[in-house]
């Protein structure tokens, strides 16, 4: 394949994934279902034409980590930090805990009681069935207003954070014992400390540097110091969230003494070159990342009964503990909040990222696509009744 014809391809992919996103906003059906799902036709295409493309799964991996950052990055910068929303903060934290918690050991006991594998392993394999993709949540909530799109975005990236700290917790070879508690809580407090050191770093370089080009290379540095603290098992997402909320919040940290180092005037100015950069690098990462899963799905293999049979129960069961949440012990709203907890990039790259002894197979990755399509639907079907009903009372 020529490059010119490489280039004519990866062009259209940016324009039609621009349409999918205009089409979203009037249809309210999302633009990642909808490149799936173009993904899965391109492979269709392919095969029909006896076509070859092998897309290994590092390339997936890296797609995936680099647009994970990125969109972080961009929801953390749209949020403003007071005293006024520290309850919508404190709310949307426990739901993201609490249900994460519930459903991946419901899930866990299930593939437990139904598979006969040790329980370790089905808990690995169920916290990235549990975890909410802020991937995905974030660029659909677009639409919606006040707290309730803020509280999307915060449980969202609460969940994803909160996901690779269980994901991590459930890997250690002493799971389930004392040791593993003081591991755990050695390991948080790690990550806080580098998040407040690598973002005043961080911080400093965006209000110092005068060159003309200067936000990727802020962006390279987060996303190195991301993958050093993956590397060292820490999760290194609080990094992205820490960073982006005091960018956007600097008036808020800066007092005192702080302002000699920092200007919060200087990085206000700062702030939104830096978030178009980030919208426009995760609307790309996206783009490429979701349509290359849809591509190395093959048809064939969802074309089961048992397949759905088993998406739907998971999705039923995980949908079923949300709603006990948010209606008996959160007693808040149900729509749209009930339907937009769907699955995604987190999702995927917490599977890709299981050791091959805590591997099982009746889980693969056309589950995970039945669960990402199910859950897809479901807050489309949210997203249009909200749009329906501007005002739902608290029940």
């Amino acid at each position: 394949m020529g490059s010119y014809f490489i280039l004519i391809g990866l062009s259209l992919a940016v324009i039609l994934s621009y349409l999918f996103d205009l089409a979203a906003r009037a249809t309210k059906v999302p633009s990642v279902l909808m490149l799936l799902l173009s993904g899965i036709a391109l492979r269709q295409a392919a095969d029909y034409v006896d076509f070859t493309l092998h897309i290994p799964k590092v390339v997936l991996e890296i797609f995936g980590i680099i647009g994970l950052i990125m969109i972080v990055l961009e929801g953390a910068l749209d949020l403003k930090i007071s005293r006024e929303k520290a309850p919508l903060i404190r709310r949307s934290f426990l739901a993201a805990a609490l249900i994460l918690v519930v459903q991946a050991v419901v899930i866990a006991l299930i593939l437990h009681f139904w598979l006969q594998v040790n329980f370790q392993s089905c808990l690995v394999n169920a916290i990235p069935l549990a975890v909410i993709s802020s991937a995905i949540a974030i660029p659909s909530v677009a639409g919606l207003w006040g707290e309730k799109q803020e509280f999307i975005i915060y449980e969202s990236t609460f969940s994803d954070i909160l996901g690779i700290m269980f994901f991590n917790f459930a890997l250690q070879d002493n799971f389930a014992q004392g040791a593993s508690v003081f591991t755990f809580g050695r390991d948080v407090v790690a990550v806080l400390v580098v998040a407040v050191l690598s973002t005043a770093a961080l911080v400093f370089l965006l209000d110092r540097i005068r060159l003309h080009v200067k936000f990727f290379l802020i962006l390279a540095f987060l996303v190195l110091l991301y993958s050093i603290a993956k590397k060292l098992h820490l999760s290194s997402l609080v990094l992205v969230l820490v960073f982006g909320l005091a960018v956007n919040n600097a008036d808020q940290f800066l007092k005192g003494r702080l302002r000699r180092w920092f200007r919060p005037e200087r990085l206000q100015e700062e702030v939104h070159q830096l978030r178009s950069i980030t919208a426009e690098s995760a609307f790309l990462i996206r783009t490429f990342f979701f349509l290359l899963f849809g591509f190395s799905i093959t048809l064939s293999n969802l074309l089961s009964g048992q397949l759905l049979l088993q998406g739907v129960l998971i999705v039923a069961a995980l949908t079923a503990i949300r709603y006990c949440y948010l209606r008996y012990i959160a007693r808040t709203d149900l729509i749209p909040e009930l339907f937009i907890a769907p699955k995604g990039l987190i999702t995927v790259l917490l599977f890709y990222s299981i050791p091959e002894k805590h591997l099982i197979g009746e889980v693969s990755e056309n589950i995970l696509f039945m669960v990402i399509l199910l859950t897809g639907i479901l807050m489309m079907v949210g997203l249009l009744m909200a749009r329906q009903e501007p005002e739902i009372g608290e029940y």
